[in-house]
């Protein structure tokens, strides 16, 4: 291959590439998968019913079960408009068709052919890449009808045959392979994370001493200029320094505070999760209220707490602390970017299950978007953080056994309802 094959090559591939990356940053994963199954099969089927039929016959061939195929993938190609309800649903009727009952149909009434036995074998593969509960489930039941139909059909004694049952140890292992490569992928994942805390904690602290050193000059500052009052310099030009100063020391208890939230984002990714106290939610959430760095007193009177009713939940206090600062930091700059809004926090445990409600009237969030809020990285608006808070604060509502989700209305409101097992 000469040198300019090779660098359109990786151009190429550097294209292709950065436009998934891309199109994975626009959609849902799971909507991403079903779209790509989907493009797969519709062309699959019907391109592998020419080549088993004309180019190499197979000694069993169904054009209305490739249709049913082609239908199914076809309907996939609409994901987008499905709700996560309807996803669920639809990845599991077409993962139990296509791989596990096509597959093992048309190798038991191919009589165990070496095609079918190895095509078998990939759906096997390219099924396992998804979820391990949904795959185990689609294998049970798509391997069961396939079994079903083929003696239906008359090919019942392919069942106990030795080329069938020499295939169960293959597809076992295989199974198992794949199920322990993704568990240590998450292992992987995990320990990147772990990784990127120990690099937040450091970053944090590498901060922390020069802003106090700023701090402190500030305030130095500010006495100076009070000294010098009695000199002849000019009240205008006096309060104009005096506002400068307060702007940079507003800035420096802003850092502090996005550095304190580091350092518990840090200590969440490299901790136990689990709940190990009884926490009382009016206590953190009042105790979040005075930690916040408000900008102004205008912004403070923004929020508004009402407690309806206290709760005690199982969990920690200072992971409660990270999910409540990364929702009011959230609200509080939803209501900035409208320029209009309020926020209300309520305490709400006459409710069952418990709960607690952060309601923002500000920009609100795109319809489209909030099935993405809590994915890892991805924020809104674009470079409107790292967007590790919210998949942070999921991660660890989950560990509680905690629900947190949101409801919003573009241009309107936000609200994001967290849901607690009742004691």
């Amino acid at each position: 291959m000469s040198p300019t094959l090779q660098e359109r090559w990786k151009r190429w591939q550097h294209g292709l590439v950065q436009s998934l990356l891309l199109y994975h940053g626009r959609e849902d994963h799971a909507t991403v998968r079903v779209l790509l199954l989907s493009c797969i099969g519709t062309v699959g089927m019907p391109l592998y019913y020419v080549i088993w039929q004309h180019f190499f016959p197979q000694e069993y061939e169904s054009l209305s079960l490739r249709l049913l195929g082609i239908l199914l993938c076809a309907l996939g190609l609409f994901a987008r408009q499905f709700s996560r309800q309807m996803l669920n649903l639809y990845l599991l009727v077409t993962l139990s068709y296509i791989f596990p009952f096509f597959f093992t149909f048309m190798f038991l009434m191919n009589h165990a052919s070496g095609v079918w036995g190895e095509s078998l074998l990939i759906g096997l593969v390219v099924l396992f890449h998804f979820d391990t509960g949904l795959a185990l489930r689609a294998y049970v039941i798509g391997t069961t009808l396939a079994c079903v139909a083929a003696s239906a059909l008359g090919a019942g004694d392919m069942l106990l045959s030795r080329q069938v049952l020499q295939q169960l140890p293959i597809h076992l292992f295989t199974i198992a392979v794949l199920s322990v490569a993704k568990i240590s992928r998450h292992v992987l994942a995990q320990e990147k994370l772990a990784g990127m805390g120990a690099g937040l904690a450091t970053v944090a602290h590498e901060l922390r001493t020069p802003l106090t050193s700023v701090d402190a000059n500030v305030r130095g500052l500010l006495r100076m200029m009070a000294d010098a009052q009695s000199q002849g310099q000019s009240p205008d030009d006096r309060l104009t320094i005096i506002d400068a100063l307060a702007r940079i020391q507003f800035e420096v208890r802003h850092m502090n505070h996005m550095i304190d939230l580091f350092l518990l984002s840090a200590t969440a990714v490299r901790q136990n999760l689990h709940p190990v106290e009884t926490v009382s939610m009016e206590t953190v959430v009042e105790a979040v209220l005075k930690r916040y760095p408000f900008s102004s007193t205008k912004q403070q009177k923004q929020v508004r707490l009402e407690v309806r009713h206290n709760f005690q939940f199982a969990g920690q206090t200072e992971l409660a602390v990270v999910v409540l600062l990364n929702l009011l930091r959230n609200a509080l700059r939803a209501v900035q970017r409208a320029g209009k809004g309020r926020v209300r926090i309520i305490i709400d445990g006459g409710h069952q299950p418990p709960r607690l409600l952060f309601i923002d009237t500000g920009c609100g969030i795109p319809t489209s978007q909030l099935a993405m809020i809590f994915r890892r990285f991805y924020s809104h608006p674009p470079h409107n953080g790292a967007g590790i808070g919210l998949a942070l604060c999921q991660e660890i509502m989950d560990a509680w056994r905690a629900k947190i989700r949101c409801v919003s209305r573009e241009s309107a409101y936000a609200i994001f309802i967290l849901e607690f097992p009742a004691r």
